[in-house]
C-alpha cells in the first residue's frame, strides 16, 4: 500500500543522490547537511515532506556519533541553546505548515544562499557564550530547524569564533542538533508532519545517508579541513541555487 505513495523515480533518485552528499558533509564537519540536502529535496518531494525526512534520516543515521559527542561537549552550552529552540521550533513547523509550499521553497533556498554567505565570509562570534545570547541563538536555530532543518548555521558562527578546540565544536554540534532534532521531532508529531510516507522513504534514504556520514567521519583529521570546506560551500551553493522553483517548468 506504501508503494502507491513513493514519488517519482527521478524525484526518488535525486533525493537519494542529495542525501549522500548531506551525509558527507554532515560526518566530516558537524553540519552542513540540511543545506545540501532541503534544497533539493524540497524541489523534489515538496517542503512538508523534505523536512521531516530529513528529520529522521539524520537522527537515526547520526546515532553512532553521541556517545563520543556526549563525552567531549560541554553539555551546559548545548542545554542552553536547546532551551531556545524549544522555544522556537513550535513556530517554525506553524510556518512549515501553513505557508505556500513554492513560497517556503523559495525562502529556503535563499536562507540557503544566506547561511552560506555567513558561513563563508569568516564571521563567526568571539565573544564568550552568556546564557541570554544562547537562548536567542537557540531559538533562531529552533524556528529554522523547524521551517526548514536549516538551523545549523547560526549554532556554527556563535560557537566557531570562541577559543574552543575544534573536536569539542563538533562534539558541541553533534549533541545540540541531536537535541534539536527531538525538539522538531515532537512539534512535527503534534503538526501531523511524521507520517507513514516520511518513514518509508527514510527507510530508503538512511543507507546511503548512512553511508556518506561514515565516510565523512573517516575523512575527519585525514583530509584537508581546508579543502573540504571549500568544496562543502560549493556543493551547497549548488543545491540551493538548482533547488529554485525557477527551475521547475525545466523539470
Amino acid at each position: 500500500m506504501f508503494l502507491v505513495d513513493l514519488p517519482p523515480l527521478p524525484a526518488l533518485l535525486a533525493t537519494l543522490g542529495a542525501a549522500l552528499m548531506a551525509g558527507l558533509a554532515r560526518g566530516f564537519s558537524g553540519f552542513g547537511s540540511a543545506l545540501i540536502f532541503i534544497p533539493l529535496a524540497s524541489a523534489a518531494l515538496g517542503p512538508k515532506l523534505a523536512a521531516p525526512l530529513l528529520l529522521l534520516v539524520d537522527n537515526v543515521t547520526t546515532l553512532p556519533l553521541l556517545p563520543s559527542a556526549w563525552r567531549r561537549a560541554d553539555r551546559a552550552q548545548v542545554a542552553a541553546l536547546a532551551g531556545g529552540a524549544v522555544l522556537g521550533a513550535p513556530f517554525g513547523t506553524w510556518l512549515l505548515l501553513q505557508a505556500d509550499p513554492v513560497l517556503l521553497r523559495w525562502g529556503i533556498c535563499l536562507l540557503a544562499l544566506g547561511m552560506l554567505g555567513l558561513l563563508a565570509s569568516g564571521w563567526r562570534y568571539h565573544g564568550r557564550p552568556a546564557l541570554p545570547l544562547s537562548l536567542m541563538v537557540g531559538a533562531g536555530s529552533g524556528l529554522c530547524s523547524g521551517a526548514s532543518q536549516l538551523g545549523g548555521p547560526p549554532v556554527v558562527a556563535y560557537w566557531l569564533g570562541g577559543a574552543i578546540p575544534a573536536a569539542q565544536v563538533r562534539a558541541n554540534l553533534v549533541l545540540f542538533f541531536a537535541a534539536s532534532g527531538v525538539i522538531s521531532a515532537a512539534a512535527y508529531l503534534l503538526g501531523g508532519l511524521l507520517g507513514a510516507e516520511a518513514a518509508l522513504l527514510a527507510l530508503m534514504v538512511s543507507p546511503l545517508y548512512a553511508l556518506g556520514v561514515w565516510g565523512g567521519s573517516r575523512m575527519f583529521g585525514r583530509a584537508s579541513e581546508a579543502g573540504f570546506r571549500r568544496a562543502c560551500f560549493w556543493l551547497i551553493g549548488l543545491a540551493a541555487v538548482l533547488g529554485l522553483p525557477l527551475w521547475d517548468r525545466l523539470r
